[in-house]
């Protein structure tokens, strides 16, 4: 008997990728010809190359570029923030003088930080605000320690600590008192922990403070304050500055430097960063953040929160993966918010974890956005099944534990129902993007008209702006990904100064 004759292929075999969804040119033992069938998704039949296409427009209309007016609106902005939280330290001189901030892109809604969504008011770009960001302010620091650092998980659940402020000095335990919950021990000592809500509230009625101030005595130039709200531990902020409007959301945290002793396992497993970027800048700090777990003590129980090296980590995550995981975040925010059980965050851990799990060579796949997004929401229908998502960097804190089987369930129904037509639902994603997109744009040009210059302007007093403007957005190009700090100067707050990894500008 003769050997069949080997199926032939339309294409190289890389042009397939050896992906098991796809159905190439195949010849049988007849040389009877099957015809060939684009690549598809097998639980929905949608062609993969019209999810890339989708997952493509997706980002174009999620993601828009700045121009010169939007960058030097985003520079003032942020100069306003800063300047507000040097006149907050000088209040009572709670705050270091010496302070470093870490800005993230991104509002707390969007997942930037591990917080708990159910105690933050519901706000929607577009119809709330244009950018939003995520701003850690360190109401404590301690750094001068390069050993990991061990902290009192006595009283709490993994991934969560208490703070005694024995660890600090009679000044510092004198400033922060009032934001204390004492414990008494049995020899008759006073044990003062840092208590994340009062903190929060100090932090609320400071800025508050301040922004009354400035509202009082506004100046020309000063952006609008539209919106000031306590969300939880949150202080919410939307300036109006021009045709834009921009969501801060202040966190106050304790910052540290070195790591914690609970994640020092985990710096033993080989990771997909090895290589890649240092161990240093990884681990160069953490931060408490002021989030309880379910169940705990809402006083005195803070969260780990390894912000630092999640900025430093996404350097080594491919395009076309952060296209996807933006995408599905998307898909989801909305769908699963009621009961509220499942974050943005959950999904960016089970990204870090598929970065681990599989091939980079897999991940720097260019036009693989479509199997990535496939990928995410079939892991995430999995965490919810077996109610067991694992944080990244500690392994051993479930972050789905607490989940009812009833509510597990009906998320994972949900997302079931997104599964069986993805293109469907990322068409809504886009039109609700678009959306989005013109209400900005139609606020940006009754902005635009009702704020030009007056006769008697003097143009050449916008010229130092433009300059700044075109600085800042050279600086944001010639640095994707990296680490942005904030150093104020409360005795001088017209001076931030920016490091972007270790060079100051």
């Amino acid at each position: 008997m003769a050997a069949p004759v080997q199926a032939s292929r339309a294409g190289s075999v890389n042009s397939v990728r050896n992906s098991p969804t796809a159905t190439p040119n195949n010849q049988n033992n007849n040389n009877k010809i099957i015809p060939s069938y684009p690549e598809l998704d097998f639980r929905s039949g949608t062609r993969i190359e019209e999810l890339n296409k989708l997952i493509q427009e997706f980002s174009k209309h999620d993601q828009r570029e700045y121009d010169d007016q939007r960058a030097l609106e985003i520079h003032t902005a942020k100069d306003f923030i800063f300047s507000m939280l040097g006149l907050v330290q000088k209040l009572d001189q709670k705050l270091p003088v010496a302070n470093e901030y870490l800005l993230l892109s991104g509002g707390v809604r969007e997942g930037v930080v591990d917080m708990d969504l159910d105690e933050l008011n519901v706000y929607a770009r577009g119809t709330d605000y244009d950018l939003d960001f995520t701003l850690l302010v360190p109401a404590l620091k301690l750094h001068d320690r390069n050993q990991p650092v061990t902290l009192d998980m006595r009283h709490s659940a993994l991934c969560h600590s208490w703070l005694s402020l024995r660890l600090f000095d009679e000044g510092t335990i004198g400033r922060w008192r009032d934001c204390c919950t004492v414990v008494d021990h049995a020899n008759g000592a006073a044990n003062y922990f840092f208590s994340p809500t009062l903190v929060a509230a100090w932090f609320h009625e400071a800025i508050g403070a301040v922004l009354a101030e400035v509202r009082r005595k506004p100046q020309r130039g000063t952006p609008r304050v539209e919106k000031v709200e306590k969300n939880g531990t949150v202080v919410s902020v939307i300036l109006g500055v021009g045709s834009s409007r921009m969501l801060y959301d202040i966190v106050p945290v304790v910052s540290f430097k070195g790591w914690p002793a609970v994640a020092q396992s985990w710096l033993m497993e080989n990771h997909f960063w090895d290589g890649k970027i240092t161990e240093e800048e990884v681990i160069s700090g953490f931060y408490l953040l002021p989030a309880c777990s379910h169940g705990g003590r809402k006083e005195n129980e803070w969260r780990l929160s390894f912000a630092r090296s999640e900025v430093q980590l996404k350097k080594c995550i491919s395009s076309s993966l952060m296209q996807a995981y933006q995408a599905c975040k998307a898909l989801i925010i909305k769908l699963l918010s009621r009961p509220k059980a499942i974050s943005p965050y959950h999904l960016r851990s089970m990204m870090l974890w598929s970065c681990d799990r599989l091939p980079a060579n897999y991940l720097a796949q260019d036009d693989f956005s479509a199997h990535f997004l496939l990928g995410l929401i079939d892991d995430l229908q999995h965490c919810l099944v077996n109610k067991m998502c694992p944080n990244y960097f500690i392994p051993q804190c479930n972050m789905l534990e607490h989940l009812s089987d009833e509510t597990a369930t009906l998320h994972a129904r949900k997302l079931s129902s997104v599964r069986s037509d993805p293109a469907e639902h990322l068409r809504t994603a886009i039109q609700q993007a678009k959306a989005a997109g013109r209400l900005t744009q139609g606020l940006q040009r009754r902005g635009s008209a009702s704020s030009l210059p007056s006769p008697q302007s003097d143009p050449g007093d916008q010229q130092p702006d433009n300059r700044l403007a075109k600085k800042l957005q050279q600086l944001v190009t010639e640095n994707p990904g990296k680490s942005i700090s904030v150093f104020i100067n409360p005795d001088d707050v017209t001076r931030p100064h920016f490091r972007i990894d270790d060079k100051f500008f």
